[in-house]
């Protein structure tokens, strides 16, 4: 979405609105953490885009907050909140509807306070190419796509479907071939047709499918064969192609044809200033900062299950609260003494477990190494840094999270291996107290000899049978075959 350039001033003018932007921005924050904490409580409904999705909002937004709120004076704060919120709202269609959604769930009302939303136009790559845009896939679009794409021949690269809460989510990614000429010298890079699909309801998939593809974005329902007998069925779909050579289709034609020339002029808001912030606001904005980066890692499926999502969430708790009033004091003193309360109330909300990480962060990171008394070396810390080995022995049930198989290929000069990923909702280990909270694993491997997946693998936690050694030819079994994995150089952890 293009965004408006307007200088940072203290001109702007504030709706005649008895909704408070700052309380708004405050409040987006502490919705945020509550949302991470709902998709991870749950760990057999474990929701890693919402986690992940979530954590990125404060990637760019974490010191204009904190900027908006260093002020005892009502109106600069109104004024400053108002800039941050609309700074917030110009990073895409899809921030500004999350923003819209989670400030009503906080009972909010943030259409008065945001500009009308612009009309979006694609986009130029650096070379001036028209890129293509991301498309719902509809009858239409998927018809759009045939001049210049042969979906008949095309091939599987990737595959993952994902528990997302009670939804099932899907990511496809083909290999498809070109329609039309890319008149380069040297050979192109492979044009790639990436899907998502949301409310996935059937989903069929064994290595003998992974040529040929007909979609069908049909009413009510979207469908996808995949070869012989692969198949998939969701209530919703996107697509976007990765080609760099887009812009000499017959679709890129057009588009190029009816979109403004790269200008070179900047067509961002400037971001908000930090420098003003107090030296103490300063280390609390980096050390929130560096844990919304801890959440997001979540995004790497191996990681998953090294992060304290609920830990953290619980250290930062109605966070958005607290920092607006230590913003609030009066006189830099007293705001500066507020956040290192601040500061300290997280410590103690996150315990002995977090509180030697957060202690590392801003000494390394905001050079503060006298806000925090460090636990002792026996005290546990992060999982993310200190991962105990699993307790041996095959659980007797599981319950499937994600599956994925990406098919060997070669990536920027790279030969990658055929790999299978797994991640699993597992029981408490024996011994332990069986009313215990399930807990998440993650395992891959390389050159899988047999996938197969079936919708069926996740309904829930079924039967889970472990044929050979993880180290060594390993075959998975679970939910009676719905899910079948065999690798014969062994597994990256045990299922334990």
């Amino acid at each position: 979405m293009a965004r408006r350039t307007r200088p940072l001033s203290d001109s702007l003018c504030l709706p005649e609105s008895r909704t408070s932007a700052v309380s708004v921005l405050a409040a987006l924050l502490d919705r945020s953490v509550e949302q991470i904490a709902e998709a991870a409580a749950e760990v057999r409904q474990f929701d890693r885009e919402t986690i992940r999705a979530a954590a990125d909002v404060w990637d760019n937004n974490l010191f204009p907050l904190f900027w908006a709120v260093s002020t005892s004076d009502a109106d600069e704060r109104e004024r400053r909140a108002m800039t941050a919120l609309e700074w917030m709202a110009g990073l895409g269609e899809r921030r500004r509807s999350w923003m819209t959604e989670q400030a009503a769930i906080a009972g909010y009302d943030i259409g008065s306070l945001l500009p009308p939303a612009e009309p979006y136009i694609p986009g130029r790559d650096y070379l001036g190419h028209v890129m293509p845009p991301q498309s719902r896939l509809t009858r239409q679009s998927v018809d759009d796509l045939a001049p210049d794409y042969d979906l008949v021949t095309a091939s599987v690269r990737h595959l993952q479907v994902e528990r997302a809460g009670t939804r099932l989510t899907t990511f496809l990614q083909l290999v498809v071939d070109r329609m039309f000429a890319v008149g380069e010298d040297a050979p192109a890079p492979p044009a790639l047709l990436n899907v998502w699909l949301d409310g996935v309801t059937d989903a069929v998939f064994d290595l003998s499918y992974k040529r040929g593809v007909v979609l069908d974005a049909g009413s009510p329902e979207t469908a996808i064969s995949l070869g012989t007998g692969g198949r998939l069925r969701a209530t919703a779909g996107e697509y976007r192609l990765d080609d760099r050579s887009w812009h000499l289709s017959d679709a890129g034609r057009r588009a190029d044809a009816a979109t403004p020339p790269r200008t070179g002029r900047p067509s961002r808001l400037r971001q908000p200033p930090a420098e003003d912030l107090g030296t103490d606001a300063r280390a609390a904005a980096v050390l929130l900062r560096h844990a919304m980066w801890e959440l997001r890692s979540v995004r790497y499926a191996d990681q998953a299950d090294h992060v304290p999502v609920l830990d953290l969430c619980r250290a930062f708790s109605r966070a958005g609260e607290a920092i607006l009033d230590a913003g609030s004091r009066r006189g830099s003193r007293h705001r500066e003494a507020a956040f290192r309360k601040v500061i300290r109330t997280w410590a103690d909300q996150g315990g002995p477990t977090l509180t030697r990480w957060f202690a590392g962060i801003l000494k390394a990171r905001a050079g503060r190494s006298d806000l925090l008394e460090v636990p002792q070396t026996g005290q546990r810390t992060p999982h993310s840094l200190t991962d105990s080995p699993p307790a041996p022995g095959v659980p007797p049930q599981a319950a499937l999270i994600m599956a994925s198989w990406t098919a060997g290929h070669t990536d920027y000069r790279t030969e990658r291996p055929a790999t299978a990923q797994l991640q699993l909702a597992l029981p408490p280990r024996s011994g332990e107290d069986s009313s215990a909270p399930w807990r998440l694993r993650t395992i891959s491997c390389t050159e899988p000899d047999a996938f197969h997946l079936d919708t069926v693998a996740f309904h829930g936690p079924g039967p889970l049978a472990q044929e050979g050694k993880p180290t060594a030819a390993c075959r998975l079994d679970l939910h009676h075959g719905a899910l079948q994995i065999a690798a014969s150089e062994g597994w990256s952890a045990s299922v334990s």
